[in-house]
């Protein structure tokens, strides 16, 4: 039996690790800021990439593969873009033996090749919209990492698209930030709050930056995922010119968006208790879980082999799995599948097949019910949904409870760097407003459309927009 996890409340951070490893999530890497994500953890990243890859083909785009490797003169064709990198960039200066002409770096994003090609492809306004999309890694020299949250290698998508007006691109931005606040909520069960970025916030090269942002039990923020609209300035850096309608030279409007297995640490982070992960039943490798009822030196025959019917059937419909491990005993195992977060546990033993009956059992202490088998795949698909639905709830009333309205900053600032939450206030817009943040291990997360405060943070200077302020990962 796994060794117990660090108290939740008492140690979050450590539990939050302890909790991957044990639950064969992910391991170590040899590399330092990597990691191995494992066949459970992949099969949940598989689970949500499957969802969020349905979407991006249904909105108009088509998957694409660049290269991993970049000329390190493309960086620098976009002066706020390599600049905003530069101390994150691992680059490649010998190849086959010998010193390389022109160091290659490894992506830390696709903009400047993708944005290369587009200017191949692109001669027309009618071959636009060129819209795209990579799944794919890119990597970042983290100075401290931690296993999907912040790592040196990234899995991700990330989109890229061209458009004939600044109006199209700026639809396709809100367009696609709604479908990851779609995806973050319906899948993984994580409310989340859309915004604006401020510009001190922004991604390097942007002109205006969107994001998702969801608020963790230990109080501290997660930029779940970002929606950019990029400057022109990276269509004339690359000559990605075309013929408009009027036979005139001109330039597109870009965006691009991304998300990250930074989500699965979000999930385990907003979900996961004191026994381990809590799978939302949408994206859970494993929804349903066999344990057969049996015992050592008895005729157990008929109890396997009524767990394995009940897997026939319950397969067509869920992903199911039977632990016939005979070297453990029944509470071992349940503590291995709830280590691990499986929705549900159907216990079938001798008793049950007496009365023609299974056990199920829910992950969140719902309850413990005894079911007809002839009523089981029903009565599981029901249970389901109200699973999800459940975990949606309760993390939605935990954001609830840790957002505030907070006036000034010198009144709630020392508040925010001992216990975290959102705080919504107001801002003047001023950088050096901005900057005072820092004092309080805090930033700006996104600008929010309702207006509740007059007076800025950090001045009196009038309001422009209320704002979310956190402390973040």
């Amino acid at each position: 039996m796994a060794k117990r996890l660090p108290d939740i409340k008492q140690d979050f951070s450590q539990w939050y690790q302890e909790l991957i490893f044990q639950a064969e999530i992910a391991d170590q890497s040899p590399v330092r800021g990597c990691m191995v994500i494992r066949p459970y953890g992949t099969a949940l990243w598989e689970n949500i990439k499957d969802a969020l890859d349905k979407k991006i083909k249904e909105t108009g785009h088509g998957n694409a593969i660049f290269p991993l490797l970049i000329p390190q003169s493309f960086l620098t064709r976009e002066a706020e873009h390599v600049e905003g990198f530069s101390p994150e960039l691992a680059v490649v200066t010998h190849a086959g033996g010998k010193k390389l002409e022109e160091p290659l770096v490894i992506r830390p994003t696709s903009e400047t090749i993708i944005h290369y090609m587009f200017a191949k492809w692109l001669h027309s306004w009618r071959d636009l919209p060129l819209k795209i999309n990579q799944w794919g890694n890119v990597v970042r020299w983290e100075m401290r990492s931690r296993p999907f949250i912040r790592t040196t290698e990234i899995f991700w998508q990330e989109g890229h698209t061209a458009h004939e007006t600044l109006e199209e691109a700026r639809q396709e931005v809100q367009m696609m930030l709604q479908q990851y606040v779609d995806l973050v909520k319906d899948y993984l069960a994580v409310p989340v709050i859309p915004g604006q970025k401020s510009e001190g916030e922004k991604f390097p090269g942007a002109d205006e930056t969107f994001t998702i942002e969801g608020l963790m039990p230990d109080g501290k923020a997660l930029q779940m995922g970002t929606s950019h609209q990029i400057s022109q300035n990276f269509a004339k850096a690359f000559e990605m010119s075309y013929q408009d309608r009027d036979g005139q030279l001109a330039y597109p409007y870009l965006t691009s968006w991304g998300l990250s297995t930074r989500v699965v640490g979000a999930l385990i982070m907003v979900h996961g208790d004191e026994k381990g992960l809590v799978m939302p039943p949408k994206v859970a490798p494993v929804q349903v879980i066999i344990v057969p009822i049996v015992k050592a030196g008895a005729d157990n025959e008929a109890v396997l082999a009524a767990a394995s019917s009940i897997k026939d059937k319950l397969q067509k419909d869920f992903r199911v799995h039977i632990d016939s491990d005979d070297t453990k005993s029944p509470g071992a195992k349940f503590y291995k599948w709830e280590l691990k977060g499986v929705p549900l546990r159907v216990e079938v033993g001798p008793r049950d097949l007496e009365k023609n009956q299974a056990v199920v059992v829910d992950r969140l202490g719902l309850g413990k019910n005894p079911v007809s088998l002839t009523e089981l795949g029903n009565y599981i698909a029901k249970q389901l949904e109200v699973i999800q639905k459940t975990m949606f709830d309760r993390a939605q009333e935990r954001m609830k409870q840790q957002w505030h309205l907070g006036e000034k900053r010198v009144d709630f600032g020392s508040k925010l760097a001992k216990d975290g939450g959102f705080y919504q206030t107001g801002w003047c817009g001023s950088p050096e407003c901005e900057s005072a943040l820092k004092e309080h291990q805090a930033s700006i997360r996104c600008l929010l459309k309702e207006k509740k405060h007059e007076t800025c943070f950090n001045c009196d200077k009038k309001s422009e927009t209320d704002v979310l302020v956190a402390k973040a990962y």
